[in-house]
């Protein structure tokens, strides 16, 4: 067999692997990685073993009922269920050269900068628009469409906003935060009241200001548009009280230079070719307890990914 003269690695680093991550690096990574996840900052974490856990639900609250003087008193019962919640693994290899570990800051910051977003990313485009790895994993993707865009002209973008909160609350809930893509950003930017004033910021300079919508706060991220038909989906509305994520222990990280690295298309052998491979790995969960309790924020198709 011919030997492949294909790099398959990142470029620029050091020669001792001991020295390649420092300690922090888990803490640095797994930080990163609630960063980068609007779903792990807005929802709950609940720790949890491997095989998953079971989050008690409260249905009902027990009723209290006026009486007459010496009579008996009315007796009540809470009702209870159970979410079942599974965790399940994401994980990223990356490969590096040696010649790449001479450089041991710009390794630590490719691996700051890269290994955390993948986990965050993934987890919420599967959350926000994409399909559960199994059951006892929810997803938001058949929430209600509320389209926030203002399509007839007449400075409807807050009586929109208002019809999300509305139809939050109609399930009983609060709606207690949003997750906003830049396309959406722009849409409330662009709001304006029948003086064509902006509705969201103090003033034309200020365009970051939009911290909070209807008393709830916003968190930006890319992972919750998705292109679609005839409306895209611009990101989320709900009661995260409602939501949950779990993750077994924490982000765990692995290095290896010898062993044979499978890239869905051919083996790679790390010492052969003066490598190493660095694998970043977490199990994580995500439970809705009321589905209803969320809705998607649409607008007209763009025909362009964000």
């Amino acid at each position: 067999m011919a030997l492949s003269t294909t790099a398959v690695d990142l470029n620029r680093g050091s020669s001792n692997v001991s020295k390649i991550l420092p300690k922090e690096i888990s803490s640095e990574i797994w930080a990163k990685a609630l960063e980068e996840s609007a779903i792990m900052r807005l929802a709950r974490r609940v720790n949890m073993p491997g095989t998953g856990v079971t989050i008690p639900m409260i249905t009902a609250d027990a009723a209290a009922a006026w009486v007459a003087e010496s009579t008996e008193k009315a007796v009540s019962e809470a009702s209870l269920d159970g979410k079942v919640m599974t965790p399940y693994k994401l994980a990223v290899i990356e490969i590096f050269s040696n010649e790449f570990r001479r450089d041991l800051p710009a390794v630590y910051a490719e691996l700051a900068r890269r290994l955390p977003n993948s986990i965050g990313k993934k987890f919420d485009e599967t959350v926000f628009a994409g399909v559960a790895p199994g059951s006892g994993f929810d997803v938001l993707t058949s929430s209600t469409a509320v389209n926030i865009q203002d399509t007839t002209g007449s400075k409807t973008v807050y009586k929109n906003l208002v019809t999300v909160l509305s139809t939050v609350a109609a399930t009983d809930a609060e709606l207690t935060g949003w997750a906003i893509s830049p396309k959406a950003d722009a849409i409330l930017l662009d709001a304006v009241d029948t003086s064509g004033r902006p509705i969201f910021i103090p003033n034309a300079t200020d365009t970051r200001a939009i911290g909070s919508l209807l008393g709830s706060p916003v968190v930006r991220t890319r992972r919750a548009y998705k292109q679609g038909g005839d409306n895209d989906v611009l990101g989320f509305a709900g009661d995260w009280s409602q939501a949950a994520w779990g993750m077994v222990n924490d982000i765990s990280f692995s290095i290896s230079e010898e062993a044979t690295i499978n890239d869905g298309s051919k083996d790679i052998h790390l010492w052969q070719r003066n490598c190493f491979a660095i694998r970043v790995e977490a199990e994580l969960a995500f439970a809705c307890m009321n589905s209803s309790a969320f809705v998607k924020l649409t607008g007209t198709a763009t025909g362009t990914t964000n």
